[in-house]
Formats: C-alpha cells, structure tokens, sequence
C-alpha cells in the first residue's frame, strides 16, 4: 500500500510539517495514532471543516488511527486565529449540543466502530484545572516574546486581543500533551491557519515529557483567486442538511470556477488520481461534466448516495425545464404583506433586502417562469417557484 504521506502531497493536501522526512517515515511503518481538533463555534461543521475530515479519511484508509477532539473546553474560550475580532462567548449548554451535532456530522466520512477512530472531548480536562497550578506548570513552559511572533497574534495586537484569547495556545498546546499521554498520539494536523498552535503542542510535549511529536497543516480550502471557499451569498455552506440541504451543497460544488474544479476534486473526493490527470485535459462541455462528478462525489460523502442522487436528479431537471419539486429547496412562511425583497431575504436566497432589490430591478428573478422586475410585488397564490439567476430554484409555501 503506498504512504499516504505520498498520496496527501500528490493530492496538494499537504502545506507544512514540522519533520518532513521523519513524518513520511512514520507514516510508512506503523500505525500512527493523530489527531484533529473541532471548536464547536455552531452547531454544524462546514465545507472548511470537510478538508480535514477528508484528510482524517485518507489516513484512516491507511491503517492509522484519528482522534476527533472536540473542543467542549477551548469552546468557552475561542480561537484568534483568523479572527478579526473576538467570537461571541457561548453557555455551557449550547457547546455541549454543539458538540454532539459535531459527532453525527464526524461519523458520515471517519469510521469509528471498534476503536478504528475515537472522539474525545478536551471539556474533560480543561474545565476543572486549578488556574495557579496551570499557570505554573504550563505556563512557565510559553515565552510571551515567541508567542507574540505567531501569525495569529500578531494580527489582532492593533484591534485588540483579550487575556482570555492570549490563553488559547496554551489550552491547545495542552490538548497535544494530554492525547500524547493518554492515547501516545504521535501527530498533529490542522489547517495551515493552525500552525503556531500545533508548534507550540509540539514543544509543550519535549519539555514536559522529552517526547517527540511531529506537527503537519494542509492547505486551506482557497479557489484560484486566494478567497476562502465555502461561503454563498446567504452564508456558510453547512454539512447540516437544515441549514444547507443537499440540493444547494450539490448546487455549490455544480457551479465552482472552471479554475478551482481539478483542484477541488483533488482535494475533497477519493477519487483516483490517473482519472482526475484525464479531467486536467477538459474543457468546455467535458468540464461541466467534471463539476457533475465533484459535486455528486461530495455530495455523496457528506449526505450519502440518495440524496446525492435525489440533487443530482432535481439539478439535471432543472436545467432540461422540467422542474422536479419534490426534491427542490423549500421555505414555509407568512406571506401576508410581503413583497418579493422579504420573501427573497427570509428565504435565505439574499442576504438583505438591498442585494435582493438589486437582483429583482436587474432581471435576475422571476417567479413560477415570468420576470418580475418591481420590488414591490407580492405573490397571490399560496405554493409557487422562484428562480434567482439562471440555476437557483426554490419553492416557497405559505405556512
């Protein structure tokens, strides 16, 4: 069986590692247990997220054996990196329940009968330390000067970054050293945004317990222009089907760039590599046919064959005009009163009554096939379709 070290850098998967020779190595002659971290920051986990699930995958595939932390503990606090300001702080409550949507969700692409995988959560040793002792027993192991070179410090030092976010990297470098102790976890992944928290993990483990481990980042989930992917219009491109359902998660992949499409298939299916090499060569209408076969297969892996089959098979009706509304997004409300602009912004297809009077005064809707281009109309029945521009169909019932 090849090195899935090789097969991670062939599929452009991997950015950094902390021993590049050492981890392949690793990785080639024993069963490695690694581990991933999930901050439940909401109540499901998205396409940015789907990366590292894949990735889990692939290792699993190759005998080795994930661990899924959750972050019911670092929850309370946040993670700065990337952040622009600080996250909202949460209850108790609502990251306990996000944790375990965070399971269901884990559990539809990493197999964790028999032990092949475990999740944990860090809840378990992070919410009854005694501060003073971590202070001095961990803490005592962290330069401030050194942390304050981390990318994602240095970022927020101009807008402000709060003690309790300053924390983080030690609650997370602490996570490392704990699956080290308990599950002899050998390997960090994370994407590239993690870095600085992976090497400080890496170097609380040498201190602590002379114990070397070994850090890899993969590469974010960015298309051809540098922008972070995963995001519409209405937001986040969830793997919960209540807040994406799978029509509009097969909608999304069904029209990326024709830039990013190899590149997303390298990065998200399983499909073999000599095929995707043969899709490099398309174009025109044979690339339209690489992005059916991206968003089936992540369709497929995220919500399963029928749903993957039921969006492929409303998308395909679409686009030949034979509407198939049995599977098409749906959204009951109260239609008294409202005009197209409200029914657009509470059906999610705009994100605010502006953008929705933008799309309406240009064309870009219409209603059971006629334009509507007043944003003041209102409908008349109690059942109808919107099409937003040329391939978004949603069906709207009064509640």
């Amino acid at each position: 069986m090849a090195n899935v070290f090789d097969v991670l850098q062939e599929r452009g998967l991997i950015a950094q590692t902390t021993h590049e020779e050492e981890i392949r190595e690793l990785l080639g002659k024993e069963k490695v247990t690694f581990y991933i971290g999930f901050d439940p920051t909401a109540d499901s986990l998205h396409v940015g997220h789907f990366l590292q699930m894949v990735v889990m995958r692939h290792m699993q595939m190759h005998g080795h054996r994930p661990i899924a932390l959750v972050g019911g503990g670092t929850g309370h606090i946040g993670d700065p990196s990337g952040r622009t300001d600080m996250r909202q702080m949460m209850t108790k409550e609502i990251i306990d329940h996000n944790c375990e949507c965070f399971k269901k969700q884990l559990s539809s692409v990493i197999d964790f009968s028999d032990g092949q995988a475990i999740m944990v959560n860090n809840a378990d040793w992070l919410l009854d330390l005694n501060y003073v002792e971590f202070l001095r027993d961990i803490g005592s192991c962290f330069s401030v000067n050194k942390m304050l070179t981390a990318e994602c410090f240095k970022q927020r030092l101009e807008k402000g970054l709060s003690f309790l976010e300053f924390n983080y990297m030690l609650m997370q470098s602490y996570d490392f050293l704990m699956l080290s102790r308990k599950y002899d976890c050998k390997i960090e992944l994370g994407g590239d945004d993690q870095w600085s928290n992976i090497l400080g993990g890496l170097e609380l483990c040498r201190k602590k317990d002379q114990k070397q481990v070994y850090g890899m980042t993969f590469t974010l989930l960015t298309n051809s222009e540098g922008k972070k992917m995963g995001k519409t219009q209405s937001g986040a491109v969830w793997l919960d089907p209540n807040k994406t359902s799978p029509y509009d998660f097969y909608q999304y992949w069904r029209n990326v760039q024709d830039d990013d499409v190899i590149k997303c298939l390298k990065l998200l299916t399983f499909i073999p590599m000599d095929e995707i090499k043969k899709m490099e060569k398309w174009e025109g209408a044979e690339l339209n046919e690489a992005k059916r076969i991206l968003a089936y297969e992540v369709t497929k892996l995220v919500h399963g064959e029928e749903e993957a089959n039921k969006a492929k098979a409303t998308a395909e009706s679409l686009f030949a005009g034979s509407a198939d509304e049995a599977n098409m997004p749906s959204s009951e409300m109260d239609l008294a009163g409202k005009t197209i602009l409200d029914i657009l912004v509470e059906s999610g297809l705009c994100p605010s009554k502006s953008e929705a009077r933008r799309l309406v005064t240009g064309g870009g809707v219409s209603v059971e096939n006629e334009k509507i281009t007043d944003p003041m109309w209102q409908p008349t029945a109690d059942e109808f379709v919107i099409k937003k521009g040329k391939k978004t169909y949603h069906k709207i019932k009064k509640a």
